[in-house]
């Protein structure tokens, strides 16, 4: 039994279709700006049919860019930075790993501990999954 190319119909090669796909997600690229290089590249076809292509089979791509990202450390804390936005101070709350890669971001207009604690813990359960007694 042969399987049927997930190109199948197509009038590009696949090896130009996975290109431009992962091209878009990986550099989060325009459309037309995939265009521009393909056309560097001397593959004129339009932004449309990148569109096409990101949406028929981006999903696939983003999945696995998301699987291969590397993982958030173990120790994570919040960080608070004061912003002023048109004259008006805001706060901003980062949630930041040990390596301080930012994990999330809340913006408030007003300092609020619960709020960020809360937003703290949704973090975590949105990124982490953390083992039976471990406590952050």
């Amino acid at each position: 039994m042969s399987t049927v190319s997930l190109y199948h119909r197509h009038r590009f090669p696949s090896e130009i279709i996975s290109h431009c796909v992962w091209l878009y997600f990986r550099f989060s690229l325009s459309f037309r700006d995939v265009e521009e290089l393909m056309s560097s590249r001397g593959v004129v076809l339009s932004y449309e049919t990148v569109r096409e292509w990101c949406f028929k089979f981006g999903q696939t791509y983003a999945n696995g860019l998301r699987r291969r990202s590397p993982r958030p450390g173990d120790q994570w804390h919040l960080d608070e930075v004061f912003l002023k936005i048109n004259g008006r101070l805001h706060y901003l709350w980062r949630a930041v790993d040990q390596d301080g890669d930012v994990l999330d971001i809340l913006v408030q207009s007003r300092r609020d501990k619960k709020a960020a604690k809360k937003f703290l813990s949704q973090v975590i359960k949105r990124i982490a999954v953390c083992p039976a007694g471990d406590h952050y």
